[in-house]
């Protein structure tokens, strides 16, 4: 019985964990700069506002800057 209430409050514990993230799943999409390249993929890393946060981030790492296709391809408001 004490292996079944460690169990429980285990999961409770996690499900309380994941409940804190304190970064919303969808805000490194909403950026139009994003890190692309071998390791990245497409559309890669996007949460740049700029160009040149994007160029930053990127020196020295062997990946370059492009479009996000989500805020380039957006349909009008």
């Amino acid at each position: 019985m004490r292996k079944f209430g460690f169990a429980v409050m285990t999961v409770l514990a996690a499900g309380f964990g994941t409940l804190l993230d304190p970064a919303p799943a969808r805000a490194a999409y909403d950026y139009p700069w994003c890190i692309q390249g071998r390791d990245w993929g497409y559309p890669g890393e996007c949460s740049y506002q700029t160009y040149e946060q994007c160029m930053a981030s990127a020196s020295g790492r062997n990946v370059y800057c492009g479009i996000n296709p989500r805020v380039a391809f957006d349909r009008a408001r």
